[in-house]
């Protein structure tokens, strides 16, 4: 075995030993989840978990995985921001002309994640992915920070694309910015509001022996309020 050979392996060695050695990052006490207790639809709990991660100091509760696939059901994933939650759907913006945009339009199903640790709770969201449209997209634009504009306005029609240099990125940024101070309702062209309309459902509540806590919410007709819920082992 070369030296070179023994220090890969060693390397790999230590690697895994860090992985084992992490300790679940609970901040206390896990909140204990009944599930008889939960209503008859996923939106009022989803709403009062986020509130609550927020309430505990959760960083970033509104930051979710998004997962969608292509023609092909090549499967991709990135963290986004929650724009609302409603009887609609869940809410994210992005540029359609984005990998996310065009592979929705390819195939309009993707699935949401959320994962608050204090709480050693998670969420997982799926369903059909549709467009809120061009009025609804500009007035979701409007109501975002000028930096998250001015972001829109230079990834407008390039985000996800090739970048020649940093030095690019910035002179697009700077442009963008000086508009975004100029013009506070400008618009982004490709800017979409993206209402994801849940199918399932899934809550997910730690529990320090790990006899976990999983109910998923699966839309029903002939169920009460329109989903069925049921316990999944964890």
């Amino acid at each position: 075995m070369s030296d070179d050979q023994g220090d890969d392996q060693n390397e790999a060695a230590a690697f895994r030993a860090v992985l084992r050695g992490l300790p679940v990052p609970h901040a206390g006490d896990l909140p204990v989840f009944d599930p008889d207790t939960a209503p008859d639809t996923p939106l009022p709990l989803f709403r009062r978990w986020l509130r609550e991660a927020a309430e505990a100091g959760e960083p970033g509760p509104h930051t979710m995985t998004l997962a969608t696939a292509d023609a092909d059901r090549r499967p991709s994933q990135r963290t986004v921001i929650l724009h609302d939650a409603d009887e609609h759907g869940w809410h994210f913006g992005t540029h359609r002309t984005s990998r996310k945009g065009r592979e929705l339009a390819q195939n309009p199903y993707a699935s949401l994640a959320f994962h608050w640790m204090r709480a050693g709770r998670q969420v997982r969201v799926s369903g059909r992915v549709g467009e809120a449209g061009p009025e609804e997209s500009a007035a979701d634009l409007r109501g975002r920070s000028p930096a998250a504009l001015a972001a829109a306005l230079a990834g407008s029609g390039r985000q996800s694309e090739v970048l020649g240099s940093y030095e690019e990125l910035l002179g697009a940024f700077e442009a963008a910015y000086e508009r975004a101070e100029r013009e506070p309702d400008a618009t982004a062209p490709t800017w979409t509001l993206y209402v994801l309309e849940a199918d399932e459902v899934e809550f997910y509540q730690e529990e320090a022996r790990r006899r976990h806590v999983r109910l998923r919410y699966r839309r029903d007709p002939d169920e009460r309020g329109g989903w069925r819920r049921e316990l999944l082992w964890p």
